[in-house]
């Protein structure tokens, strides 16, 4: 067997002698944080309870969900992995089909964007890494939409989402008006049809 040569691991955070109990268990039946009839987030890992490390989150898009539009973070990259359904992500350049396994990896600065243009559902996991409080994002984006674009654009910042349509001339790739929908991030057009982050 042949192993690779300078490969390194990070140094070592924990340094007791012979490890400690603090995993922590969330049942599948766990109801979702964040409910809406356009779709849900579930907290599965978020920034408090992994120290900073990441925040995994498990979003549904219901049927025709707008998603999120396109955007970049400056602070952190974001993952998309396909549990069910066919989700369309846009990884900077163009859409691509994502259907159950596929997945999509966003460093920090890339532009992407995710909607569900099928009469299903589709589920999701998102990774953010490192972790961020993206639960408030996610429970007020909705609320933060109509107050109007001013406070939205600002709400949006405050959580390291830069959208497209908030610096540019509106016209991300003709997809659209620009809104959010539903689940994770919670319907940030307020019509009830749409997504997470």
């Amino acid at each position: 067997m042949s192993y690779i040569e300078n490969m390194r691991y990070p140094e070592p955070r924990y340094h007791g002698a012979e490890g400690e109990v603090s995993a922590s268990f969330r049942a599948a039946g766990t109801p979702p944080e964040v409910s809406s009839p356009g779709g849900s987030t579930s907290y599965l890992a978020t920034q408090e309870s992994t120290g900073g490390e990441f925040g995994l989150y498990k979003g549904v898009l219901g049927p025709k969900s707008a998603g999120a539009k396109t955007h970049f973070h400056r602070a952190m990259s974001e993952s998309f992995y396909v549990l069910s359904g066919e989700l369309e992500l846009f990884n900077g350049e163009k859409w691509v089909t994502g259907r159950e396994g596929d997945f999509l990896y966003v460093p920090v600065g890339g532009l992407h964007a995710f909607k569900n243009v099928t009469d299903a559902p589709v589920s999701m996991l998102m990774l953010f890494s490192p972790g961020a409080p993206r639960e408030e994002y996610f429970e007020q984006v909705a609320e933060m939409s109509r107050r109007g674009p001013e406070d939205l654009k600002e709400f949006r910042i405050r959580h390291d989402s830069y959208f497209v349509e908030d610096f540019g001339d509106g016209n991300e790739n003709g997809d659209g008006d620009g809104k959010e929908g539903g689940s994770e991030k919670g319907r940030e057009n307020g019509s009830g049809n749409g997504r997470p982050e």
